[in-house]
């Protein structure tokens, strides 16, 4: 913007020229800031002690001239417009002050020529100034992050480059570590993406304390950082600085009021043994967390060659599944549901597996979550359902009972609006009653959008459909927080059921949740059962239903028929 007021430096020995030059400026600037100056000493004073938005000064004075001046100005650095205003009318001393890097040459007397190049020249200032500042702010919005002003990827792999080559020159290793918050999606759907913003940016800011001229950080996207540390030695120095940052997640986050606990998992790279370059060291450290993704918590590993086994069978895995489909690879298990008092089979989990050409039969957790990163889960969940209703569907053909079937549902499928148009489809096609379908449901899937999932989960009520939580006790969910869900059955997770038989607290919080879940009209499955002691445990609880090894695994179509026609006697061996 152009100063309404500008400050004006003159360079003149003249008292008598200086005010009636500042009489007539004062006719076009009502409230002129104004300085003159006739010595070299003054006029450097001047130059450094304020800043200026124009400097006018005389061609030639007994001690000092504007070529001078401009020499001084130049060196300085500072972009001020420079005006010569003289009664000099030499035009060679004109051509030599413009060629010097004066913006106009005036003579005195034409005060209002002077006013029209001034207002010209701080128009074109102030243009440069908006041009440089979009210009920065374009190069901030490309190159740093929104949100933390961290360095985004590409400005750090050129910083990191420069650290790697330095600690390469001195024959010193770096390491990079890879890092993610665990419980950030959680937060963020159950807290709000404010709160957590907010936890993201208190992180950094633990963090920033150690970086420095060979440590660099920067945020990869949602609660995933890298730290290059290129001040580590030894290999203890840098499992040592490992936990600090696990230190630094393990104290709390304070966020409106509210207290917020973090777990990490931390991937570890050294240079330049896992990598010649910061992009191999970000991708064996990436690869560490992928492999990783669901063992560990709170805690950091190492890159390794198995690692990158691992990860090279992941890629290939990732690769051939999209195919797998189209060859019909896949193939459905099916575990009884039994119910506690009768020992009948109620129902059954519906479990698929890859029958993989080169691998082998692989379980889920071997190509769920590569199917989730690529959303391949969506068309994977579309046949399991049509397959596991068309199963259940020849069972009863076959002279069974109808029976209950359970289906895993995933959060990219709830939240797409098609769903609940394929399932009525799907459950049109292959007769199947509705009440018969069981759709489980994670508690994460529950707490990442939880006005949608409600209103999903109520529409699917209508249709007649059953909804189970999978999975329940390892999340965050209370079962006073299921009262607004439309909830048919709680299946807790192994975990729950496993140390009941030796320890008083387990034990205690499994009697809690089913005395609890019946009080709000919730039918409670226990998973993983396999010794007698735990099932008669929970047949003294009154626990509705129970599932695993004790009565049997996952089988085949084939065999679980010989089961239901079994169903009447309660016997299963």
């Amino acid at each position: 913007m152009v100063p309404r007021n500008p400050k004006l430096l003159i360079i003149d020995d003249c008292e008598i020229d200086d005010k009636s030059l500042y009489i007539n400026l004062t006719e076009y600037w009502k409230k002129l800031i104004y300085k003159r100056v006739s010595s070299i000493s003054e006029f450097l004073a001047a130059l450094y002690d304020s800043s200026w938005d124009a400097i006018i000064a005389e061609y030639s004075l007994p001690q000092f001239d504007a070529l001078n001046a401009l020499d001084l100005l130049k060196r300085s650095g500072k972009e001020i417009p420079f005006f010569i205003y003289s009664k000099n009318t030499d035009e060679n001393n004109a051509l030599a002050a413009i060629r010097h890097g004066a913006c106009d040459y005036l003579y005195k007397g034409c005060s209002f020529r002077l006013v029209f190049a001034l207002e010209r020249e701080l128009k074109l200032i102030d243009l440069k100034r908006k041009q440089r500042q979009t210009e920065s702010q374009f190069f901030h919005l490309a190159y740093y992050d929104e949100l933390t002003g961290l360095p985004k990827y590409k400005l750090f792999c050129e910083k990191a480059s420069e650290v790697l080559s330095n600690r390469s020159a001195q024959g010193k290793i770096a390491a990079v570590y890879s890092i993610k918050i665990d419980q950030l999606p959680t937060v963020g759907n159950s807290r709000g993406y404010n709160i957590a913003d907010a936890l993201i940016k208190q992180f950094v800011y633990r963090l920033s304390v150690h970086t420095g001229r060979n440590c660099l950080l920067t945020r990869l996207e949602g609660g995933r950082f890298t730290f290059l540390n290129g001040e580590v030695n030894t290999l203890d120095e840098v499992q040592i600085f490992a936990s600090q940052i696990l230190k630094l997640g393990s104290m709390p986050f304070m966020i409106e009021n509210l207290e917020f606990y973090i777990s990490l998992n931390i991937a570890i790279t050294i240079y330049p043994d896992d990598g010649s370059d910061i992009e191999v060291l970000l991708t064996n450290s990436e690869s560490t967390l992928a492999v990783n993704k669901g063992s560990w918590k709170n805690s950091y590993q190492f890159y390794t060659k198995e690692v990158s086994e691992i990860s090279l069978r992941r890629t290939l895995l990732s690769a051939s599944l999209r195919r797998a489909l189209e060859k019909n690879e896949f193939v459905l298990y099916y575990q009884p549901i039994i119910d506690v008092k009768s020992g009948q089979i109620t129902g059954v989990e519906t479990l698929v597996r890859w029958d993989h050409p080169e691998f082998g039969l692989l379980q889920p957790d071997k190509f769920i979550p590569l199917a989730d990163e690529t959303s391949l889960i969506v068309e994977i969940g579309k046949w399991v359902l049509q397959e596991a209703c068309k199963q259940a569907r020849s069972w009863q053909d076959a002279g069974g009972e109808p029976i209950s079937i359970a289906v895993n549902t995933s959060a990219i499928e709830l939240g797409q609006s098609p769903y609940l148009n394929y399932i009525t489809e799907v459950l049109k096609k292959e007769r199947f009653d509705p009440a018969l379908l069981e759709l489980e449901i994670t508690e994460s899937v529950l707490m990442r959008d939880a006005d949608t999932s409600i209103k999903v989960l109520r529409e699917l009520k209508q249709m007649g459909i059953k909804i189970a939580i999978d999975n329940f006790g390892i999340g965050f969910t209370s079962l006073n927080c299921l009262k607004k869900y439309p909830i048919d059955i709680l299946k807790m997770d192994r975990s729950l059921t496993n140390d009941m038989t030796t320890s008083a607290d387990s034990l205690s919080i499994v009697n809690a949740i089913v005395g609890l879940a019946k009080n709000l009209g919730i039918l409670v499955l226990a998973k993983g059962i396999e010794t007698q002691e735990q099932l008669d445990l929970l047949t003294k609880m009154n626990c509705n239903k129970v599932q695993g090894f004790i009565f049997s695994e996952p089988v085949t179509s084939e065999k679980l028929l010989s089961f239901i026609k079994l169903r009447k006697t309660g016997t299963f061996t």
